[in-house]
């Protein structure tokens, strides 16, 4: 142990007040605390959890959190209004956001219309006229409306059904809509019901990232506490990345924690579905030294989107485009923090 992590356990652990939500980001930062890396680097985590990404930007005046993970769109609205950073991806759920039809829908006739998209189905006139269920001004909202964009069609070019998630699946298995778009977990029941995938938000182009997320004031004031975090997570990350749905059984022991009811094979499906980047990746994700990083590109896109539908002011809209909340500056110190 070198001399700068004995002095870190020596010391009383700072009590770090951290955000999330039930997810899978949140299984990392929990297994973290069930095994004690927090105390390893002289933190402890103090895991506050909130319904929704606006509850959690909400909570941000107040300091009720000063780190943690939340949605790119609440990410979007905590920069605008509070200065939050956007200091690393928690995982990726761009394939946890899709279309879902049934298995006798006309859609699935034409697959690739657009060759830039060949994993997605339908063709313009199939769609066309048609009946989505859909939470409007979500993840799911943005992944409807790239599928519809891969066949040069918009919102106005269907009829939009706006549902919560439980609504939009029951309505969908009772004959209603022609299309239904879902979320993990509620996506996994669809699939088991034989529902087919015509889009995902990745397969159509996009990406909608679990961020990491800190507090401006805090984290310029903190930056060695920030590495400190961000080092604990992406130990979380490489366990992720090596052990997989080997961690099922822990990982369906969190959700129950986190207050999802899952059985093991959705639990096994749900870490599938969340692919994570490591430190290298994030840093590569990140630099935007020759220009635009790529993810400045894709928050760019989500700022674009709901800013077209009204979700943001052009003014907004504007002030987020050069993605100056998003910074590197913490990832970079990750490496100099001794375990």
């Amino acid at each position: 142990m070198s001399l700068a992590a004995g002095a870190v356990a020596q010391a009383a652990p700072q009590v770090l007040h951290t955000t999330w939500q039930a997810e899978e980001t949140t299984f990392n930062a929990w297994y973290a605390k069930e095994k004690g890396w927090d105390k390893e680097l002289g933190l402890e985590f103090k895991l506050h959890m909130f319904d929704s990404g606006m509850a959690q930007v909400e909570a941000l005046p107040a300091r009720q959190w000063v780190l943690g993970a939340t949605g790119g769109v609440p990410m979007m609205l905590a920069a605008l209004r509070h200065d939050a950073y956007l200091i690393g991806i928690g995982d990726d759920d761009s394939l946890a956001n899709a279309v879902l039809v049934r298995p006798d829908s006309p859609i699935l006739k034409t697959k690739g219309f657009n060759p830039q998209y060949p994993e997605l189905y339908g063709h313009p006139d199939d769609v066309k006229g048609k009946t989505i269920l859909v939470t409007t001004i979500s993840s799911g909202h943005y992944a409807m409306s790239l599928w519809l964009r891969s066949m040069g069609l918009t919102d106005k070019d269907v009829v939009v059904k706006n549902m919560d998630p439980a609504q939009a699946l029951a309505a969908f298995e009772k004959g209603i809509g022609d299309a239904v778009v879902l979320w993990a977990p509620l996506l996994y029941n669809g699939l088991k019901k034989d529902w087919k995938v015509a889009s995902d938000v990745r397969k159509a182009g996009g990406f909608v990232p679990i961020v990491l997320i800190g507090d401006k004031k805090f984290c310029d004031e903190n930056p060695e506490v920030v590495a400190r975090f961000l080092k604990i997570m992406f130990r979380g990350i490489d366990m992720l990345r090596q052990e997989g749905v080997g961690l099922t059984p822990e990982y369906t022991r969190f959700l129950k924690w986190a207050g999802l009811q899952m059985a093991e094979d959705e639990a096994r499906m749900d870490l599938l579905m969340h692919p994570v980047f490591t430190l290298e990746e994030q840093l590569r994700m990140f630099d935007a030294s020759k220009g635009e990083s790529q993810v400045q590109a894709w928050q760019k896109d989500l700022v674009k989107f709901f800013t077209g539908l009204g979700k943001l002011k052009p003014a907004e809209g504007e002030k987020l485009q050069p993605g100056l909340y998003i910074t590197d500056k913490f990832l970079k110190m990750v490496p100099d923090i001794k375990d």
